[in-house]
C-alpha cells in the first residue's frame, strides 16, 4: 500500500462542485406532496435552513465553501489517494487501481463532508435544535460530530436492525453529545403505528426518515438534516473528486472507470459526478459503475417514478430509481445502503445511461473485502465492501480483455465498527438476504399518482 499523493492543505477545493450546471437534460421538478406541483422554497424552509434550499436549486457549477467549514475539513481533509499496487498483484490484472481513502475522517467515513456545512448553515439561521435519520450509523455519528463543533442538539432515529447490530456506532454518537433512538420508536405516530401494525419491526430507513421529519415540524426551533440523496449532500461530497482529480493528475494518471456504492448516491456521487462533469464539458468518455446490494436493488431492480423519500409519506415527491416507499430491506449488514430510493441525480444520470448500476450479494462483497484487506491493510466497511467489489470486477474484466485502464473507487469508510460482521461472516453466520419480490411489487403498487 502506497500512497500515491498527498495534497497540502492549501491544495484542498475552496468550492463545492454542482453537477446541475452541466446536465444537458434538467432534473424532474420535485412536487409537493399534497398539491403534486413544484416545492417552492416556503414550502421546504420547515424543514431546512434558506442557505441549503438555495444549494438544492442552484444552477451555479461552483459554491464557495464557508472558511469555517473549511477550517474543519482541515482536521481531515485532504484525505490521501492510494495505488493498490498489492491487490492489483492479487489479480495479477494489467489495470491501475486507484482509491481514495475517506476513512480518515473523525467518524471515520464520507459523511462529515455535507455533517459540517449542514450544520453551520443551520448554526448560521439560529437553529437550536435538527433531527435526522441514520442506517449503519456512519451519517448520525458524523452530524453528531458536527452538531457539537456549532453548539447544535441533535435527535438520531436509527434503524433498528441497525441499532442493535451496531452498539459502538451508537455510543460515538452518544459520545459526541447526540440522542440515538432505534425506529421505529414510540416516540413519534408514525413509530406507534408502525409498530402496531408490526411490533417486529426491523426499521427501515425510510421509516426513521418519517420519524425524523415528524419531530421536526413540531417544532419552530428544529429543522431536519438527510445524509445522502438531496442536490445539496451530493454537491457537498464533491469534494472527493475534486481532490482526486488534482492528486490523479500529479501522477499523470486519469480514471477509464470510476467505482463507488450506492445506497442514497452521496459517496458515489462525491468521487464520480467532478469527472462526469468534466466529461460533459470535454465532451470526453468515462465508464460510471454504481455497485450496490442485490438485496436492496433500487437502481438495477427499481421503477423510475415519482416517490415519497419516507414511509410515512411526508416528504416532497421527487422522480428517482425505487422499490417503493414502504419496502422494508431485509436486514443485511451494509445498513447504509437499505434505502428504498436512490438520489434524483443519479437515478436522472442512470435513465440516460450515462452511469451502469451492479448489484452484488453479502457474502460476494464480503469477500472482496477480505481480499482487500489482506492486500492493502484496510478493512473496509460493509457498505465499502461493495465499491471494493466493482473495483475488483472491472480489474478482472481488465484481465480477460488485456486492457491496461485506470480504476478510481471511493472507499468511503473503515469497518473498525463493524467488526461483528467479519465476526459472523468468517463464523458462517452471513447469509445471502432476498428481497420479497412480492413486497416490492406491493410497495410499487402504492407509488403516488402524479399527472
Amino acid at each position: 500500500m502506497i500512497i500515491k499523493t498527498q495534497l497540502s492543505e492549501k491544495e484542498m477545493p475552496t468550492k463545492f462542485y454542482n453537477i446541475s450546471a452541466d446536465l444537458k437534460e434538467p432534473l424532474p421538478p420535485v412536487l409537493h406532496p399534497g398539491r403534486k406541483d413544484p416545492v417552492g422554497p416556503d414550502d421546504l424552509s420547515p424543514l431546512f435552513p434558506m442557505e441549503l434550499i438555495g444549494q438544492e436549486v442552484s444552477q451555479d457549477r461552483y459554491i464557495e465553501i464557508p472558511e469555517e467549514v473549511q477550517n474543519i475539513y482541515k482536521l481531515y481533509r485532504p484525505s490521501p489517494l492510494y495505488r493498490a499496487r498489492n491487490l492489483e498483484k492479487v489479480l495479477d490484472t494489467p489495470a491501475k487501481i486507484f482509491y481514495k481513502y475517506e476513512g480518515v475522517s473523525p467518524t471515520g467515513s464520507h459523511k462529515p463532508n455535507t455533517a459540517i456545512p449542514q450544520a453551520f448553515y443551520n448554526k448560521k439561521e439560529g437553529v437550536k435544535k435538527l433531527t435526522t435519520e441514520t442506517g449503519a450509523g456512519q451519517w448520525g455519528s458524523s452530524l453528531a460530530f458536527a452538531c457539537n463543533k456549532f453548539g447544535i442538539d441533535l435527535d438520531v432515529y436509527m434503524v433498528k436492525v441497525s441499532f442493535n447490530q451496531k452498539p459502538y456506532r451508537r455510543a460515538l454518537m452518544e459520545t459526541f453529545g447526540a440522542r440515538c433512538i432505534a425506529s421505529p420508536s414510540i416516540e413519534t405516530e408514525i413509530g406507534q403505528k408502525i409498530l402496531a401494525e408490526n411490533p417486529e419491526s426491523t426499521g427501515s430507513l425510510g421509516i426513521a426518515i418519517s420519524e425524523a421529519v415528524e419531530q421536526c415540524v413540531k417544532s419552530e426551533s428544529t429543522k431536519y438534516a438527510l445524509g445522502s440523496v438531496l442536490n445539496h449532500v451530493l454537491t457537498h461530497q464533491s469534494i472527493i473528486g475534486q481532490e482526486a482529480m488534482i492528486q490523479l493528475e500529479k501522477e499523470d494518471e486519469y480514471p477509464d472507470i470510476v467505482v463507488g456504492c450506492t445506497g442514497g448516491g452521496s459517496n458515489f456521487a462525491g468521487i464520480a459526478l467532478p469527472f462526469l462533469g468534466k466529461s460533459f464539458r470535454d465532451n470526453s468518455d468515462i465508464e460510471l459503475k454504481a455497485i450496490e446490494p442485490s438485496a436492496c436493488p433500487s437502481l438495477t431492480k427499481g421503477k423510475y417514478a415519482y416517490d415519497f423519500g419516507d414511509t410515512g409519506k411526508m416528504t416532497p415527491l421527487t422522480k428517482m430509481h425505487t422499490l417503493g416507499s414502504e419496502f422494508v430491506p431485509p436486514g443485511f449488514h451494509a445498513g447504509g445502503l437499505r434505502y428504498h430510493g436512490m438520489a434524483p441525480i443519479i437515478s436522472h444520470l442512470t435513465n440516460l445511461g450515462h452511469i451502469s448500476p451492479e448489484a452484488y450479494s453479502q457474502l460476494d462483497v464480503f469477500k472482496a473485502g477480505v481480499t482487500f484487506a489482506k492486500a492493502e491493510g484496510i478493512i473496509p466497511a460493509p457498505e465499502a465492501n461493495h465499491a471494493v467489489k466493482g473495483a475488483i470486477e472491472a480489474a478482472l474484466r481488465c484481465k480477460e480483455s488485456g486492457e491496461n485502464k485506470t480504476i478510481l473507487f471511493n472507499l468511503c469508510g473503515h469497518g473498525h465498527f463493524d467488526m461483528q460482521a467479519y465476526i459472523d461472516y468468517f463464523d458462517n453466520k452471513l447469509f445471502d438476504d432476498k428481497y420479497s419480490e412480492s413486497e416490492i411489487a406491493m410497495a410499487l403498487s402504492g407509488l403516488p399518482s402524479v399527472g
